[in-house]
């Protein structure tokens, strides 16, 4: 009786710890569901950032949050590609998560200029 109940304490324990092994950490600060934040400001004829690198995990979204003085289109040079339009004022949007890695552009159509170059690792 007593190694019945040795046996079953036992398998208690590692039932217990199969189950704390096995959350989900996608909901975790810091993990690639979190998205990077990219402040974006248009005037004229000039865009800020202009070219930075932002350095983003696969399958991570990217917020582009624009300040602009006129409408406007942004191209995101990733696999598919995306396309994002912007109005007067502020607005967010969001890039997709890219799942290769690599080097991506992004662009304004309007100005012909890169805003940032996404690091994707």
């Amino acid at each position: 009786m007593l190694r019945i109940l040795a046996s079953a304490t036992a398998l208690l324990f590692a039932l217990v710890g199969l189950t704390a092994c096995g959350d989900d950490e996608s909901d975790a600060p810091g993990t690639t569901t979190d998205p990077v934040k990219v402040e974006v400001t248009f005037e004229g004829d000039t865009v800020n950032p202009n070219g930075d690198r932002v350095e983003v995990k696969t399958g991570q979204p990217v917020e582009l949050e624009i300040t602009a003085d006129a409408p406007g289109e942004i191209h995101v040079h990733s696999d598919p590609e995306q396309t994002l339009s912007y109005e007067v004022g502020t607005s967010t949007l969001e890039i997709k998560g890219i799942e290769q890695p690599g080097v991506v552009d992004v662009e304004s159509h309007t100005l012909d200029k890169v805003i940032v170059q996404l690091e994707v690792s």
